[in-house]
């Protein structure tokens, strides 16, 4: 058990890292796009963050990365740290024995730093041009999942599933982390909550208002209670926007323009309007409620524990408030808030690496 301090004496220590995105003018030139993001990863590093995930998409009309396991390859090269990731694969958009090996790969080269999330995908858009089954996404994602980790025991793998089926498949390599990388899930259901803690999967949130992600955090626990275990304790990973600028009020002057464009941007308020019937899941439709209602106030974000904005000294505050909320072990900032310019982000980046990771820092490494 860890130690005390957080929700159910959980721990209250915090580790920091990034959540990344492309902003969209960077479409016109993804070679720099990659060059500049791959730099970036390296300095959060020197910077103090500790993990480094972005989110794969397919399909869609605006910068993204389509190959995750090509990225990290390259952002393991660059880096000597940093734990990197993809939050999340889409399962269901990957052929089982081809991404475990792709994960183990990078594992290798990485010497032991990545970390493996999977994910379902919620945009039916993305599934319709490769005729995924957009309905069944979560059976296809399961079996993935049974392939990957059949893949991961270091043995040939014979899988007799629905959707897909091996006989004495050759897998190599083998994960270079024992028995494998870790793994997490990014989910928002009460069945995806229970699968994670039924496997003992770390589990990790985003979207969701504050009180929302602080109870999917407890009946995550409380679902690991039910559940005999040895060793350390699945962790839980929450992610925020962040701008951090020297005073409150130059935070909100440099970011606010930018939150009013909506959690996910143009394109997820233009989302919350499309659901398609087969979206319109009770998760969905709070997330299509969050993209609406952040694109009207800069106070909603702020209420509603969606993004910190301030000062180091204001950021770090919310940080250990939002902390004794949810009780989660990894915070990831998001820098780039829609189409903030670069500079705003970076700058926003480097300050909290300087002035508010160090606040965390434990007094045994500060000594």
């Amino acid at each position: 058990m860890a130690s005390p301090g957080g929700p159910n004496g959980w721990s209250m220590d915090l580790q920091f890292g990034v959540f990344d995105t492309f902003r969209e003018n960077e479409a016109a030139d993804l070679t720099a796009a990659y060059e500049r993001h791959i730099a970036d990863a390296a300095l959060m590093e020197r910077l103090g963050y500790r993990y480094y995930f972005f989110i794969e998409h397919q399909n869609a009309r605006f910068a993204v990365i389509t190959s995750p396991a090509v990225y990290l390859g390259a952002v393991a090269a660059a880096t000597n740290t940093l734990r990197i990731g993809a939050m999340v694969f889409q399962l269901p958009m990957h052929h089982p024995i081809r991404l475990a090996q792709d994960v183990a790969m990078v594992d290798h080269l990485s010497h032991g730093r990545i970390e493996f999330a999977l994910g379902y995908g919620t945009r039916s858009p993305e599934f319709r041009p490769w005729f995924v089954d957009y309905e069944h996404r979560r059976e296809i994602g399961l079996e993935v999942m049974e392939v990957v980790r059949a893949a991961w025991s270091g043995q040939e793998v014979t899988y007799d599933g629905t959707y897909f089926k091996y006989d004495h498949a050759i897998v190599q390599p083998h994960p270079y982390q024992k028995p494998h990388p870790p793994i997490w899930i990014g989910g928002h259901s009460p069945t995806s909550i229970a699968y994670a803690a039924e496997n003992g999967f770390h589990f990790a949130q985003n979207l969701d208002a504050e009180q929302t992600i602080a109870r999917k955090f407890k009946l995550f626990r409380e679902k690991l209670a039910e559940r005999p275990r040895s060793g350390p304790a699945p962790r839980t990973m929450l992610v925020r926007h962040v701008h951090v600028a020297e005073t409150d009020a130059l935070a909100r002057q440099e970011a606010e323009q930018y939150m009013l464009e909506g959690l996910l941007g143009q394109q997820g308020v233009a989302r919350a309007l499309s659901l398609r019937e087969e979206e319109k899941t009770p998760e969905m439709l709070e997330m299509a409620r969050l993209y609406l209602e952040t694109s009207k106030s800069y106070e909603f974000w702020i209420d509603e524990g969606l993004a910190l904005v301030g000062s180091p000294e204001t950021v770090t505050r919310r940080l250990r408030e939002q902390q004794e909320l949810c009780g989660h072990d990894i915070f990831l900032a998001h820098h780039q808030i829609t189409t903030m310019p670069y500079e705003l982000s970076l700058k926003s980046m480097k300050l909290f690496g300087e002035a508010v990771i160090p606040q965390f820092a434990s007094p045994l490494l500060a000594r």
